[in-house]
């Protein structure tokens, strides 16, 4: 877990083409994406603007000269979340279709609808547009950068402390996980191991767990207590130094910009 935190930050923050745009600029864009895609009607339309906002995302990836590996793992692991939620759609009969026909299986213990199988391919493709755009956003700016471009875009400095805080101790939490993880296989227990009583496994992991929230709280309170003492407040991110963008950043805001919302109206005009 801290190891793949830590790459994520690593290549977060080299240099290239994509990493050099500006936070602000690649905040929005992906928002513009996010919200033109979700927006667009659940209709095989969709596949319009699939592919030319996958062009722009593998176009912007391929700058960043990051390897394809690195963006099919991480694509991977966030995969799991929203794809069985998707996956269990086609069981269900739909209530944005009047009609329900069921498939013919030779195994049919449950039922699966054409209308359901196309509402998750439809949900899938959108889905699969979404989380590419976030990575390509986590995976070439730094947290950091992030909230800065957040505060200068009007974003209050509370939130942006309260997710600056949370994000950076995922770090340490990660790291208290992994020695209390070493020293239960330091000392051979095995949460797994059959010859050992389900009782007695059941209670070392609720002690471990306990464990694990009450360093967090200790650090938690230690970290708040250093913050304080460095004159870290709620306003830290009030002061600010205004950052114009470069040309660089102005032709990739207004060319994208304006292409991706062109893209969804004409689609939805030809297609939609």
């Amino acid at each position: 877990m801290i190891d793949e935190l830590t790459a994520i930050e690593w290549d977060a923050s080299r240099s290239s083409f994509t990493h050099n745009i500006d936070a602000r600029v690649k905040l929005l864009l992906v928002l513009l994406m996010i919200v033109l895609v979700v927006s667009y009607p659940l209709s095989w339309g969709v596949i319009y603007i699939a592919v030319p906002f996958g062009l722009i995302i593998a176009g912007l990836w391929t700058l960043s000269t990051l390897p394809v590996k690195t963006y099919l793992t991480r694509f991977v692991m966030t995969l799991p979340f929203g794809f069985f939620i998707i996956f269990f759609q086609i069981f269900f009969k739909n209530s944005h279709y009047q009609t329900a026909t069921e498939v013919p299986l030779p195994f049919p213990f449950f039922p699966v609808y054409y209308e359901s199988v196309e509402f998750a391919t439809l949900l899938l493709i959108k889905f699969l547009l979404c989380i590419s755009a976030i990575l390509l956003l986590s995976s070439t700016t730094p947290v950091q950068e992030l909230l800065k471009a957040g505060r200068r875009l009007g974003l209050p400095s509370v939130m942006a402390l309260s997710l600056g805080m949370m994000i950076r101790y995922l770090f340490l939490f990660a790291t208290m996980f992994t020695q209390i993880h070493h020293a239960l296989q330091g000392r051979n227990f095995d949460p797994w191991a059959k010859n050992l009583p389900y009782q007695y496994r059941l209670k070392t992991l609720g002690y471990a767990m306990g464990v694990l929230f009450l360093r967090a709280y200790e650090q938690g309170e230690r970290t708040y207590s250093a913050m304080l003492c460095r004159g870290y407040g709620s306003h830290a991110l009030d002061h600010l130094q205004k950052k114009p963008l470069s040309q660089i950043d102005l032709v990739v805001f207004s060319t994208l910009g304006i292409a991706m919302p062109a893209i969804a109206a004409a689609s939805y005009l030809m297609h939609g």
